[in-house]
């Protein structure tokens, strides 16, 4: 019983550090998202900027410094294109996947959310995680049973010590009896 214990209680610690680095993955993910996100935040403030300082040119009558402007608002479009792109692409493929991912409380395996209805039947029909419910269904009945050996024992344990105490109530009644007479 001792070995099946350690053996569950290793796959529980696995199982629950499977979840923390999950958990870690995932706030990275965000972090680099929110950190592509930002860039593109960023690049959308540049381009209102420059196109901002391009009109006020403009309206000054300085056209040739104003088309200059608006040469480099394409140039910080083109950035802000790509800083998009980059953005979209990471989140379908990391941060989607990572998001969708979950921990088998049997036995530690990472399971996706959307994964078909055929790996899940895989999953759950496989030795591993099969075997896993029977090691913990052992370890159940051994605990039932050394409880049930305990609460016997202390049950004969206190039918003794209820008999010894009888028997000395019984020995010393008997024995102030056989004083009294004499």
């Amino acid at each position: 019983m001792d070995h099946l214990e350690s053996f569950i209680a290793e796959c529980d610690r696995r199982t629950e550090l499977a979840k923390k680095r999950l958990a870690e993955t995932q706030e990275e993910i965000s972090a680099e998202v929110s950190a592509k996100a930002e860039k593109v935040h960023e690049l959308n403030e540049e381009i209102g900027k420059l196109l901002a300082k391009a009109e006020q040119l403009g309206a000054e009558g300085n056209v040739d410094e104003s088309q200059k402007i608006l040469m480099e608002v394409e140039k910080v479009r083109a950035k802000k294109k790509e800083a998009e792109e980059e953005y979209r692409n990471s989140m379908p493929a990391s941060s989607f996947q990572q998001q969708k991912l979950r921990v088998c409380e049997v036995c530690s395996a990472y399971l996706g959310l959307h994964d078909n209805d055929r790996r899940l039947a895989d999953h759950f029909g496989g030795k591993l995680h099969l075997g896993f419910i029977q090691i913990r269904e052992k370890l159940d009945q051994l605990r039932k049973t050394v409880a049930e050996k305990q609460e016997k024992r202390n049950q004969d344990r206190l039918r003794r010590r209820e008999e010894r105490e009888r028997e000395e109530r019984l020995s010393r009644r008997s024995g102030s009896r056989t004083r009294d007479r004499r």
